[in-house]
């Protein structure tokens, strides 16, 4: 039937296939497996603590938003419908209106301002020189 040991080889091989498709099948299994794991499942649990958080939003959070800056939470735009939009008190006499989405995190949750210092109160003991 064969004249060859190359034919003998090739007859060799198409037995043994059905193993080797099998091991494949299993690999990219295991390669979404980990997928999962690693992609996804981590990024449905940030997602779900971002929900949670804008949920929990409160006047009087200190709260850092997702371009770095830190404030106060003084209220919520009634004119909004949806409720998305947070007035944040960022320095004396300063607020400004921000998407709750742009609120990264609660620093403090309900805290008082802390008082700023006096500018008269720096240490001056490099001005003695």
């Amino acid at each position: 039937m064969f004249h060859s040991p190359l034919g003998l080889i090739a007859a060799e091989d198409s037995s043994s296939s059905g193993g080797a498709a099998i091991f494949q099948i299993f690999f990219f299994a295991l390669i979404f497996v980990a997928m999962y794991f690693l992609l996804i499942r981590p990024q449905r649990r940030r997602t779900r603590e971002a929900q949670e958080l804008n949920r929990a939003l409160s006047v009087g959070d200190e709260v850092q938003m997702a371009s770095g800056i830190v404030g106060f939470v003084t209220g919520f735009d009634k004119d909004d419908q949806a409720g998305d939009v947070v007035w944040i008190d960022i320095a004396d006499n300063v607020e400004i209106r921000v998407m709750r989405s742009a609120i990264s995190r609660r620093v403090n949750a309900s805290s008082t301002p802390a008082a700023e210092p006096a500018t008269g109160d720096k240490d001056d003991s490099d001005d003695k020189k």
